[in-house]
């Protein structure tokens, strides 16, 4: 297996208001893009840099992952996401390598893509996120 880019990196924030003047007047990048996703109780703002983009996630639910994050770590940098194709067959790949896997089959994240977290305690304390773009093949 091999991915193709480091497709983003998640930060968890408690707000994404207090958080995105840093981004833009500090850093002088531009969100583009602000979703929900009620699924992982989390509303999230994008920016790009080159290729690799950055996720803030603000949650919706302090009983959510990003609220439980917080609550226990503060905030700071969640997860790496890295960009693959095949999704199903890089999680039976990794899994037969003896990686946990928090997400044994794709849902749906942010953006649109298809997306699946392997356990951090198989990946040494870094939450590792396989992304994959159906709509885009040219990741």
């Amino acid at each position: 297996m091999k991915p193709t880019h480091i497709e983003h990196i998640g930060i968890a924030v408690k707000s994404l208001e207090e958080s995105i003047p840093y981004y833009e007047e500090v850093l002088g990048l531009t969100c583009y893009a602000i979703e929900e996703v009620p699924e992982q109780k989390v509303k999230t703002a994008f920016f790009k840099v080159g290729q690799t983009k950055i996720e803030l996630l603000e949650s919706t639910d302090p009983e959510g992952p990003i609220g439980k994050f917080i609550e226990k770590k503060g905030e700071g940098i969640h997860h790496m996401a890295f960009a693959v194709e095949g999704l199903e067959k890089r999680l039976e790949e990794v899994e037969g390598k003896g990686v946990r896997l928090i997400d044994k089959t794709p849902r749906k994240g942010a953006e649109g893509l298809d997306i699946a977290f392997l356990h951090p305690k198989s990946t040494h304390g870094v939450l590792t996120e396989f992304c994959e773009d159906k709509t885009n093949k040219s990741l």
